[in-house]
């Protein structure tokens, strides 16, 4: 479902994106940006909980979050949701409805929001006048492939200790790619979501903060995270005896 406030088109193009870097090719011509800006859609920002597409949904457009942050989440067979993905800033989402041309998650943000379309179809006709975009879409769905291999893999007999460890050092190294900060940043996501997406209960989640922050790993103030000892969350995850 698109934004219903899109009426108004936001002026940014990808040239001015401090984001573009994530998003688009390095190796693209300025006629070549110029050819891929006519294609992309930008409209007024999602605000919280807005959704931008629905599981079902039909399979039009992929996404870029340009500021905020979105969720991604399926209802499982019980009828709960099961949250499978945070998308930061510079990040693409939606190529789950790619190959039944439908959406098979609901994505919605997390705060306000403001995000880039990339019309699927217009996209592929650029393929032929811009080889580099078509390599750059498979580099993508290569990197989402992998993202849901460690999310398997986080999952898989990790203690509740080294998945939370995992989730941090994982956004910190996403935001590092931004040129953010990498040991402060907020949490855009509440304990729900993190103990959703990790497997975990919401009070399992918050002794492990706890735990983190009686051996001074981070120091946490709501959502706000300071990472002040991340070799020693490294060694907790490589340990196989390092969570509890």
């Amino acid at each position: 479902m698109k934004n219903e406030e899109t009426a108004y088109a936001i002026p940014v193009s990808c040239r001015d994106c401090r984001m573009s870097t994530m998003c688009i090719p390095l190796s693209l011509r300025s006629d070549e940006l110029y050819k891929l800006d006519q294609v992309i859609q930008r409209g007024s920002p999602y605000q919280t909980k807005g959704s931008i597409f629905y599981c079902g949904d039909k399979f039009t457009s992929a996404y870029a979050v340009r500021s905020g942050s979105v969720k991604t989440y399926c209802i499982d067979n019980e009828g709960r949701e099961q949250v499978t993905g945070f998308f930061l800033p510079g990040e693409i989402f939606g190529w789950d409805g790619l190959a039944t041309n439908y959406h098979q998650n609901t994505a919605v943000a997390m705060e306000t929001t403001s995000i880039c379309e990339i019309p699927y179809g217009q996209l592929e006709q650029l393929n032929s006048t811009v080889p580099s975009i078509q390599k750059h879409v498979i580099k993508l769905l290569s990197k989402e492939i992998n993202t849901d291999q460690r999310l398997i893999a986080l999952l898989a007999g990790n203690s509740a200790h080294q998945r939370l460890a995992s989730l941090l050092l994982n956004i910190s190294a996403r935001l590092a790619q931004q040129k953010l900060s990498s040991t402060r940043f907020r949490l855009p996501m509440s304990r729900g979501e993190i103990s959703n997406y990790l497997g975990m209960t919401v009070e399992t989640v918050s002794r492990a903060f706890s735990h983190f922050q009686r051996q001074k790993y981070l120091i946490v103030n709501k959502k706000e995270i300071e990472l002040i000892d991340k070799p020693a969350l490294q060694q907790l995850i490589s340990n196989p005896d390092g969570g509890h």
